[in-house]
């Protein structure tokens, strides 16, 4: 029977493919150390005025786009987080790859990412030098590199 109700934020699970869009579901390892996450969905509208509307505009939704930002510690060694830190400084197709994200239901949301991947050292000015807090990076992933999102949902009894 699928799960209802209100959950913790930490069942959420977070999977990232090590090998970029050629990532076979064998390559799709977790995240270690994630620390937080935040989810946004923005709509592209278009907008016009016809003659005929007496003044009032009309709007259509013509796109949308959903951003997942990911923030956490480095973790050497771990294959999940040792791949977001790779991206660090590298662009184009080289930062796509496919995501999943499990919801606690069980439901999932797989798709093809494009991340942009910041470092964060975490260090501030009372640091003396030598002395730094644990190395931080924070990930935006970003949906669509062209093949779409799939839902997966836990079966109904």
């Amino acid at each position: 029977m699928p799960k209802t109700g209100v959950f913790p934020v930490f069942t959420n699970k977070f999977k990232i493919g090590k090998d970029g869009r050629a990532s076979e579901d064998e390559s799709m390892v977790p995240i270690a150390e994630i620390t937080s996450f935040s989810v946004s969905i923005d709509g592209s509208v278009q907008e016009w005025t016809p003659m005929d509307a007496e003044g009032w505009m009309k709007r259509m939704t013509t796109g949308k786009a959903l951003t997942v930002s990911l923030s956490g510690k480095l973790c050497p060694g771990d294959p999940g987080n040792d791949y977001v830190a790779g991206l660090a400084w590298k662009s184009g197709t080289d930062c796509d790859t496919k995501f999943e994200w499990e919801f606690p239901s069980g439901a999932k949301l797989e798709f093809e990412a494009v991340v942009s991947r910041d470092r964060r050292r975490g260090e501030h000015g009372r640091s003396p030098a030598g002395v730094r807090r644990d190395d931080a990076w924070k990930a935006d992933v970003h949906a669509g590199t062209g093949n779409g999102m799939k839902e997966k949902r836990p079966p109904q009894n």
